[in-house]
């Protein structure tokens, strides 16, 4: 799905509904206020690049959402359209986020498109039988009524899924090394990824969404900020614990970026492993937990060379004889264990030198990406090539068959750095 269409039909649908409210007026002006500036205060709220790349927003999204399926305030039924939730949403959207954009901090626009689609397609799936008496005719107002709320907001999750999903296939150009091909990275392991994150912070938001509209229909506008307030103060907790696993984050790099710093490794080294590493591991389908793990044992897995009186030239262990690179990933796990990061991540960085049908998945990537990345470093542009090749030569020993190939086909599509010549 090209980017443009996804843009274009947002953009349209927001001119459409904008002007419609502006000509037609707004209906039932204190609800549309009042959800709207639950709307405003959830974008002031949003949280920056240290919280939740799924759902920057996500009191604003709930209270959208709220919106979008609200057919009651108070025992009094409502009559807002289609055209009118979008054109509050993306004003209140809009003046929220004022400050953000004053500070450079402005939300991406692949946010502001796909916010303004899946709630245009909550309000259509429910604003117009809802207007119309079909809803009530057909499940009345008791707990069919909520079955109903609750089945729209799954399904409105679902196809932000899915069009988060496509809209970060359509990023994936091919771009790979020549005599490589290219491809698209496969819209599953996306569609996959999206899906494992909306079960965080994304049920969060479609839960709140929902108690919203149906107490706001029995209690009234009260019941916007009692049952907001929760969201929020998870929002800002989940903020803080994003902010200590980034410092956390940073404390890795920092310690992995010793190597480099003592001449043991080149430049950038650890940091080409980690990004393939990872790309691998979800090409493979590693949960998140475990791409954290793999991740942060690709940027250490070298840190067991600092117990070497003479640096190993280029830093290349993958040619060392095996007892010494047994040596040296044992005291790599002993270095790790000591400065209190996970213990997953030791196990990881000190069975690197084991034969791979005796270690762990994540082990095995990183064994891969990390003697790829020393195999084509240097060796002029058919060097990519010919570390490939000779990886597949070791996949009788020292490199799972599965893992290459990934591998392979990771660096097809591009969008990882290959080793500077020279």
């Amino acid at each position: 799905m090209p980017l443009t269409v996804v843009y274009g039909a947002a953009g349209l649908l927001t001119l459409v509904a904008l002007g419609s409210t502006l000509w037609h007026g707004i209906t039932e002006g204190g609800i549309a206020l009042a959800f709207g500036g639950l709307v405003a205060v959830g974008e002031l709220a949003r949280w920056g690049a240290g919280g939740s790349d799924r759902e920057p927003a996500p009191l604003g999204a709930a209270g959208a959402l709220a919106y979008a399926l609200l057919g009651e305030v108070g025992g009094r039924h409502t009559h807002h359209g289609v055209l009118q939730v979008i054109a509050v949403v993306v004003a209140a959207a809009l003046v929220g986020a004022v400050p953000h954009v004053a500070l450079g901090k402005g939300p991406a626009l692949d946010h502001v498109a796909r916010r303004v689609l899946t709630v245009g397609f909550a309000a259509a799936c429910f604003q117009p039988l809802y207007n119309a008496g079909k809803l009530e005719e057909w499940v009345g107002q008791g707990p069919a009524f909520a079955a109903v709320i609750v089945a729209l907001i799954v399904l409105t999750a679902l196809c932000d899924a899915v069009l988060a999903a496509a809209m970060a296939h359509a990023r994936t150009v091919p771009h790979g090394p020549k005599g490589m091909g290219g491809a698209p990275m496969p819209f599953g392991p996306i569609l996959r990824d999206e899906l494992r994150a909306m079960l965080g912070i994304g049920s969060a938001v479609c839960a709140t969404g929902a108690v919203i509209a149906l107490a706001v229909a029995v209690a009234g506008l009260w019941a916007l900020p009692v049952f907001s307030l929760p969201l929020l103060l998870t929002q800002l907790s989940f903020g803080r614990y994003a902010a200590v696993r980034t410092t956390y984050r940073q404390t890795i790099t920092s310690l992995a970026r010793s190597t480099e710093i003592a001449g043991y490794t080149p430049q950038g080294h650890a940091r080409r492993v980690a990004a393939l590493s990872r790309a691998v591991g979800r090409e493979l389908g590693l949960s998140a937990p475990d791409l954290a793990v793999l991740e942060h044992a690709a940027l250490m897995h070298d840190i067991g060379q600092l117990s070497l009186v003479d640096p190993v030239p280029a830093g290349a262990t993958a040619a060392l004889p095996d007892a010494e690179q047994r040596r040296i990933a044992l005291l790599g796990g002993a270095v790790v264990r000591q400065t209190g990061v996970n213990g997953d991540v030791a196990v990881v960085v000190e069975r690197q030198a084991d034969p791979y049908r005796d270690q762990p998945l994540t082990a095995r990537i990183v064994r891969a990406a990390n003697a790829y990345d020393e195999m084509a470093r240097g060796e002029g542009p058919g060097g990519p090539l010919n570390a490939l090749e000779r990886l597949r030569l070791g996949t009788g020993r020292d490199y799972q068959p599965e893992v290459v190939e990934a591998l392979a086909r990771v660096l097809s599509r591009g969008g990882h750095s290959l080793p500077p010549v020279g």
